[in-house]
């Protein structure tokens, strides 16, 4: 056993991929759709309240009548594209979890609204339209790997129209700061959010250079082991200038949030607009 687990201990090398799609785990994905429908909750999406903010804003700065179609990227159960529709978009929802998508579809025929949702891993991303304006919202883009950043990047630049924008958000070098390394491990009887049955979870947090962090999750359950790696790159404004101008872009604005909070040094998050 013990030679069977030590090798899951070393720390990975940077941007190692996690070999689960643990996004379509049955279990997990449960949980992760739990998670984002929390209005209340700010792990998986912000808070209701914060989103609602967002979306105003959103649509003040690109309003419907200008910008009419939005393309979100990572659109999770449709809690901004819902919003974007109700404010008068011609809305297109993408993910990569079956549970997400399904939701979102449903929730959308319910409430009557005429969204378009694709079950599809935006790093392949080819729809046959183009876009007025996407989003990338909750610092989705800093969990990529840098060749996968510069590849979506390419990826939303196609999507887009002449004079198309483009929404994101990162977390900043004072997030960083914040960040405490750790090693913890938790024993769960009844199951939890990695597995319904009993496991033990050992739980690491570590840095790496180049302003890049890992939560890692090991969890020993009854039938198997397995091993989760969720990655965060950190910015200043010129290391996400730095991309966003080499993939064809022009910086439009930057804020301290995608609420259009004013940027300060303090921010804990990045937002920028950026332009084709």
């Amino acid at each position: 056993m013990l030679t069977e687990l030590t090798p899951l201990f070393k720390k990975p090398p940077l941007y190692t991929k996690t070999e689960i799609p643990f996004w379509d785990d049955e279990h997990i994905s449960l949980q992760m759709l739990n998670a984002h429908l929390n209005p209340n909750y700010d792990g998986a999406s912000r808070k209701l309240e914060f989103i609602e903010k967002s979306v105003d804003w959103i649509s003040k700065i690109l309003p419907s009548e200008h910008y009419p179609s939005v393309l979100d990227i990572g659109c999770g159960p449709g809690l901004y594209t819902e919003r974007y529709a109700k404010k008068g978009y011609r809305v297109v929802g993408v993910d990569f979890s079956h549970r997400s998508i399904n939701y979102a579809q449903m929730s959308a025929k319910r409430k009557g609204l005429p969204i378009d949702y694709f079950y599809q891993d935006y790093l392949k991303l080819s729809l046959d339209k183009k876009f007025d304006f996407a989003t990338m919202i909750y610092c989705d883009f800093g969990a990529l790997s840098t060749n996968d950043r510069k590849q979506l990047l390419k990826i939303i630049y196609q999507h887009l129209k002449p004079g198309g924008r483009f929404l994101l958000d990162v977390f900043s070098l004072t997030q960083l700061e914040n960040f405490q390394e750790s090693q913890t491990w938790e024993v769960c009887p009844d199951g939890g959010f990695w597995c319904p049955e009993n496991y033990i979870a050992l739980n690491r947090a570590c840095k790496y250079p180049d302003n890049v962090t890992l939560r890692q999750t090991l969890v020993i359950a009854k039938k198997k082991v397995s091993n989760y790696y969720l990655w965060d790159t950190y910015f200043s404004k010129k290391a996400l200038e730095d991309e966003a101008v080499g993939s064809g872009f022009k910086i439009c604005e930057y804020f301290g949030d995608v609420s259009g909070s004013t940027y300060s040094e303090h921010s804990s998050t990045l937002a920028v607009l950026l332009k084709k």
